[in-house]
């Protein structure tokens, strides 16, 4: 088995709606405690290994949008608070991290100086480089932007060789898997395929940011945390895009 890592420097994305487990869409329960361990774990040991880690977290475990459970919010306000409870999932992810050995930063496209630094794109290759994971909410910092534009965005300035996309699917499917029995997964996509067919596994503002910017994006399910491993390792697991 390959022990040496394929990638030096990786934007790590994970689905806010992964973390929350098995418990998802309970009561009062937006992160869980299992899959934090072990996803830390997993990036503890991929830093170990001299990979150089920022990751980018969605918010679906608490936040899905102004209109969310028949509310009626202003969108500018809904995605502002979209972006805030990104910073809820990274701070409960900083906190795993250090406990499993990683030294984490979060770095905000919001300023809130009380309980993370603002992110700056040469500070936080400078903590890259020093083996320091970075977390980086709040997307873009501005509303009408999706988190896939986010991570993507944040993969081409901090120059990573690939965007891994840790979702609750095990890849890319020509249909909903979860309604469709027959639905095919790809293994290997470029992003103008992904695009004419119609698929949304990133959406369109992100594809073209990836394309444009040479930065190939692998989508894997997260119900195996140690499939993030298996992907700094090179190993075949979901689906990859290429530009």
């Amino acid at each position: 088995m390959e022990t040496k890592p394929k990638y030096r420097r990786v934007l790590l994305k994970l689905s806010g709606e992964a973390l929350a487990g098995a418990g998802e869409g309970r009561s009062g329960h937006i992160l869980d405690d299992g899959i934090l361990r072990a996803v830390s774990g997993e990036v503890a040991k991929c830093a170990s290994m001299g990979v150089q880690i920022g990751i980018v977290i969605g918010a679906g475990n608490i936040w899905r949008g102004a209109r969310q459970g028949g509310l009626s919010i202003d969108r500018v306000r809904g995605d502002h608070m979209g972006m805030l409870a990104t910073v809820i999932n990274s701070l409960a992810m900083q906190d795993y991290l250090i406990r499993a050995g990683a030294d984490a930063r979060v770095m905000s496209a919001f300023e809130i100086q009380q309980v993370c630094e603002p992110y700056a794109q040469y500070r936080a290759r400078e903590y890259l480089e020093q083996g320091k994971v970075v977390l980086i909410p709040c997307g873009v910092g501005y509303p009408f932007f999706s988190t896939d534009t986010g991570m993507m965005l944040r993969a081409a300035e901090l120059q990573c060789d690939i965007l891994l996309s840790a979702k609750n699917v095990d890849g890319v499917y020509d249909s909903d898997p979860a309604v469709d029995p027959n639905a095919k997964k790809y293994e290997k996509l470029t992003y103008d395929e992904m695009l004419s067919k119609g698929l949304k596994a990133i959406d369109l503002t992100a594809s073209a940011i990836g394309r444009e910017n040479g930065i190939p994006a692998l989508v894997f399910g997260l119900s195996d945390p140690a499939n993030i491993t298996r992907a700094v390792l090179g190993e075949p697991v979901g689906t990859i895009i290429q530009p």
